[in-house]
């Protein structure tokens, strides 16, 4: 089969929200390039493997490619995609460059290649990230496996904000927990929250393909009678009497988004209501230009600051309800 694949240059801070824009516009799937450099340092203190090509893209920078059908009109995609990104720059991210350019490609050229790529990947002391297409034999009995097909969902835990939010979670859950993952894209963090320890996950993706892929990967760790996905717009099904039976009790212990900033400080107030007293709020998802700005309406809101973590350009928030 042959797809129009349309290719973006824009910044790592932009990846997201382009991203989505070329979902919402009808992408068939989407592939994300940053900045490589194999001459830098990388941590393998818990073993991690590293096997991904150098690029010639600008630290800082990323390409996006949206795969769409070809009976699709390519010409209208483009024009709703350009002035979307352009929006971008009234919210103060900044999408860079953002030239746009198309070609032709068969399915097997984006499908299939990213995955030798993908490789099984250690992030934190007791959570290991393992492709369906790979074999891994853990090292210990306190290592976790959380089998991953991410799809054309978002989240193979390679990201910094994803690793970020793995290595936090392991600081936060207990056993027996209840916790809400808003943004769950290929479900990742929901699983992770099971295997450390939570006893349900309740997890929300405004988007339909995210829902189908965190599904599938719920069912593929055997995990359907812990997680229960639900297409939600942010916290909207908690307060909207959709008649969804929701399998956690309110209020919960731990929620956790990896989201971009300006959406987290959108649902804070909600955030905040759902959560226990002394409950955790995992924020995720923040470019360190936003890092202020997050921090200052979490304490606006009532929260209290205990753990900044970064890695790279990003920045994951762990805040207490007072």
């Amino acid at each position: 089969m042959i797809w129009k694949e349309i290719t973006i240059h824009t910044t790592e801070e932009a990846v997201e929200m382009i991203s989505n824009f070329l979902h919402e516009a009808g992408a068939g799937g989407v592939t994300i390039e940053e900045h490589v450099d194999n001459d830098k340092p990388r941590d393998t203190s818990l073993g991690q493997w590293f096997e991904i090509p150098p690029n010639d893209i600008p630290e800082g920078e990323a390409k996006i490619s949206g795969y769409f059908p070809e009976e699709l009109n390519i010409e209208a995609v483009i024009e709703e995609v350009k002035g979307r990104i352009e929006e971008l720059r009234g919210y103060d991210i900044d999408p860079g460059k953002a030239e746009l350019s198309v070609r032709d490609v068969s399915e097997d050229d984006w499908a299939n290649n990213w995955k030798q790529y993908f490789k099984p990947l250690r992030v934190s002391d007791r959570l290991t990230i393992k492709p369906t297409w790979e074999e891994y034999t853990p090292h210990s009995a306190d290592e976790h496996i959380i089998e991953l097909d991410p799809g054309m969902a978002f989240g193979t835990g390679t990201h910094p904000t994803t690793s970020l939010c793995l290595r936090t979670l392991e600081g936060v859950i207990r056993e027996g927990d209840e916790v809400i993952d808003v943004g769950t894209g290929s479900g990742i963090l929901a699983i992770g929250a099971c295997r450390l320890g939570a006893s349900r996950v309740l997890a929300l993706d405004l988007d339909p393909i995210a829902v189908t892929s965190a599904t599938e990967n719920t069912r593929l760790n055997g995990l359907q009678k812990q997680i229960q996905v639900v297409e939600s717009d942010l916290l909207s099904v908690l307060k909207n009497n959709s008649g969804t039976d929701l399998q956690v009790k309110l209020p919960v212990r731990v929620v956790v988004a990896n989201i971009l900033a300006e959406i987290i400080m959108l649902f804070i107030d909600d955030v905040y209501q759902a959560l226990q007293p002394d409950g955790y709020y995992i924020a995720s998802g923040i470019y360190k230009n936003k890092e202020q700005a997050v921090e200052e309406a979490l304490v606006a809101a009532g929260f209290e600051i205990e753990q900044t973590a970064r890695e790279e350009d990003w920045v994951a928030f762990v805040a207490r309800k007072r």
